[in-house]
């Protein structure tokens, strides 16, 4: 049953709420008149009324039995913050979008965005003047980090207002009011796809957040069966799950459907724990699938999963859950051991090269392989997979939180490797993602913040966060999640994106989408038009992709030192196509031939790739 408060026009409004466990409810109105009303018991649990002279703008709480009014669970605004009066809306709004068909997966080229920190003003609206650049970089899909309400400061000033990363949300529906509320959101996605940009949104369908979380009050929303990090698991195969399953479905097709979103990031499906016959995670695809057809558009599923496990993306039909993509750590790790040396945590399990062609040609560098970090066998083949069903990163906001200053890649590796890195994910068979600033080299840090109003819990989230960075041997203090001047430091540097080298990189960052979007070999996607290779002792890793007659080869050095290596290659007319080095990319000069033949050798200087086209 679609929940929530429901404007039907003419002062009209139909409440529906789910509390299988209350006696009575009641309805109370608190602005701009008070008033309560009784509601009428359904069958299931659910309680419903339609009130006359309820406008938009109307707030109000539900009162289960005699208790403390609380806010609508599916609440669509909440003005005020987490603790306050929920509030009624006027969903409609005049879409511009109507020849909009969206973006295929496989095509994506996707860009993580902060809503609160990629502008001044930590809004919806003031993206929208950013999307002329982001189109001509290339970028044709944002991903907003997840902006369901979450707790903050009642604000003071538009800097210091409900900082949070997004994942301590607790009301699904309501649109942060911080960053604009419904009506902004709308906006964006109108302008968005105005210029040809999809948006995916990242919504939390494993927990709720501490503060503001009034759930389990109004039903069996947790079960003490299974615990995740932050609590008691949701309840999804429990009794009364198929209620929570449906709360949790209707929020999904509530932001395909009525904000034109085009596909949602589902946050860490490993801590969705349903052992029934039919995960919610299937049941959700199936949803999804129904509501693309009624649109006429493809609507997409990316599931963010630390298991390594293709049953995610598989079909229905051949015992998967039918998710359209999954993220790829491995790559990630892989990638990032290489480039930094690091060896703490779960880049103990990587920092060779293997680990990275194996990446590139396998995708899951562990799929059923003994992993020393975790001290266990870990994964399964992907091997029967599209590689477009993968999204590949060198930096997200998780990865560069993982720091203990936050800070991004920028900081930890020189110039060249920053290239590097850009070429080895956007030159990829995978769908590459880029964290908001990555394309020029932001430098300011992304590190956890949030802003909370019970001290218990402000000192709670700052031990935590400490004591996590305690067990991985991080030397020193991560800065104070809580304090205003945390989330400041994290705001980018856009003007950054014209000066310098940062222009340059961003210019790079261009090209390669383009190479990636044109040549025929890199367009070809396919596992059997790839051969990737490495030697650890040259720190190399070579891939070469082919599509009829086109043929690309690439090598990457990932070593410190000019390196000569003889790649094996077969035939003449081999031309370079795209040199890290030169100096046009502020590298240090190229090294290399404009044309190679078979058994050549190469000398590539430290930390380069470069690319050879054949169309022989």
């Amino acid at each position: 049953m679609k929940i929530g408060a429901h404007y039907l026009g003419n002062g009209n409004c139909e409440f529906t709420l789910w509390a299988p466990e209350s006696e009575a409810v009641s309805l109370k109105v608190v602005s701009p008149q008070e008033q309560s009303l009784p509601m009428q018991q359904l069958e299931g649990g659910y309680w419903q009324l339609t009130a006359s002279d309820i406008q938009p703008g109307t707030q109000y709480y539900y009162q289960l039995n005699s208790g403390e009014p609380r806010p609508d669970p599916a609440s669509y605004l909440q003005p005020d913050g987490v603790h306050k009066a929920s509030e009624v809306i006027d969903p409609s709004f005049t879409w511009n979008d109507s020849e909009w068909s969206g973006v295929p997966l496989e095509s994506m080229i996707i860009y993580e965005t902060h809503v609160g920190a990629f502008t001044p003003e930590g809004t919806f609206e003031a993206i929208i003047p950013r999307l002329k650049d982001l189109k001509e970089l290339g970028v044709n899909a944002i991903e907003l980090m997840p902006i369901a309400q979450f707790p903050g400061d009642q604000p003071t000033d538009d800097s210091h207002a409900y900082r949070n990363w997004g994942y301590d949300g607790v009301y699904p529906f309501a649109v942060q009011n911080s960053y604009g509320g419904p009506l902004g959101l709308k906006r964006l996605v109108d302008a968005c796809h105005q210029h040809g940009i999809a948006v995916v949104l990242d919504v939390v369908y494993n927990h709720f957040g501490p503060e503001g979380n009034y759930m389990s009050l109004f039903g069996p929303y947790f079960t003490q069966t299974y615990q995740t990090p932050w609590g008691s698991a949701i309840n999804f195969d429990s009794a009364h799950s198929m209620d929570v399953r449906s709360f949790f479905i209707e929020n999904a097709l509530y932001w395909l459907r009525d904000y034109h979103i085009d596909a949602l990031r589902l946050d860490a499906v490993h801590a969705i724990y349903d052992l029934g016959g039919k995960h919610f995670l299937e049941e959700l695809a199936e949803n999804v699938a129904q509501l693309s057809e009624q649109q006429g558009r493809r609507l997409y599923l990316i599931a963010e999963s630390d298991l390594n496990d293709v049953r995610i993306i598989r079909p229905a039909e051949l015992g998967g859950y039918g998710l359209d993509a999954q993220w790829s750590d491995d790559f990630h790790h892989a990638l990032h051991a290489l480039l930094t040396e690091d060896d703490i945590g779960y880049y103990q399990d990587f920092g060779k090269c293997e680990h990275l062609a194996k990446a590139y040609k396998d995708t899951f560098v562990y799929d059923w392989q003994y992993a020393p970090h975790r001290q266990r066998f870990h994964g399964n083949s992907a091997r029967d997979r599209s590689y477009t069903q993968f999204v590949v990163c060198i930096q997200n906001h998780d990865q560069i939180g993982n720091q203990l200053l936050g800070e991004r890649l920028s900081k930890l590796v020189s110039y060249e490797a920053l290239k590097l890195a850009a070429g080895a994910v956007i030159l990829s068979p995978y769908i590459p993602m880029l964290y908001m600033g990555e394309e020029y080299g932001e430098e300011a840090p992304f590190t956890y913040f949030v802003s909370h109003a019970d001290p218990e819990l402000i000192q709670a989230v700052r031990q935590g966060r400490k004591a996590e960075f305690t067990a991985f041997h991080f030397a020193g203090e991560p800065p104070d999640p809580e304090a205003p001047e945390t989330f400041l430091k994290c705001k980018m540097n856009w003007e950054k994106r014209k000066e310098g080298k940062h222009q340059v990189l961003w210019s790079f960052y261009q090209q390669l989408i383009s190479l990636r979007n044109t040549n025929p070999a890199l367009v070809k996607r396919d596992r059997q038009n790839i051969e990737v290779g490495s030697s650890e002792a040259d720190k190399i890793v070579w891939w070469r992709r082919w599509s009829d007659n086109n043929q690309i080869f690439c090598l990457m050095n990932f070593d410190s030192c000019v390196v000569t290596f003889q790649p094996g290659l077969t035939g003449d007319g081999w031309k370079k196509l795209f040199d890290s080095a030169e100096d046009k990319w502020e590298g240090p000069g190229s090294i290399l031939p404009e044309e190679i033949s078979s058994g050549q050798e190469l000398t590539l200087t430290p930390q380069s790739f470069v690319l050879y086209e054949s169309s022989v």
